[in-house]
């Protein structure tokens, strides 16, 4: 399948809390890929101000419909939601 969508999600995460945060990320890649619906990659981008996980998809309405999903909900935001200096940047992009 094609990549036809993006989630990005932007977080300022602090230094001390960038492990922690990448092991959110390892911890549900694989179930992410295994499970959620229309999910094609997913790849964690770090730089020195913030990090950022790029969700690819076949079709923007799976990329909203993760974010409501019970993956997200219960298991990847309530894991990196004490990790945030400041709320998330969410966005979604169609590839063109």
């Amino acid at each position: 399948m094609k990549v036809n969508a993006y989630l990005e999600i932007t977080m300022k995460i602090e230094e001390a809390n960038r492990e922690a945060a990448a092991k959110v990320y390892t911890d549900y890649r694989g179930p992410f890929l295994r499970t959620i619906e229309g999910a094609l990659t997913k790849e964690l981008l770090i730089r020195e101000e913030d990090v950022q996980v790029l969700h690819g998809f076949d079709s923007v309405e799976h990329a909203k419909a993760y974010l409501s999903s019970e993956m997200f909900q219960n298991d990847v935001f309530v894991g990196l939601k004490p990790l945030w200096s400041a709320d998330p940047s969410v966005k979604v992009y169609i590839v063109a």
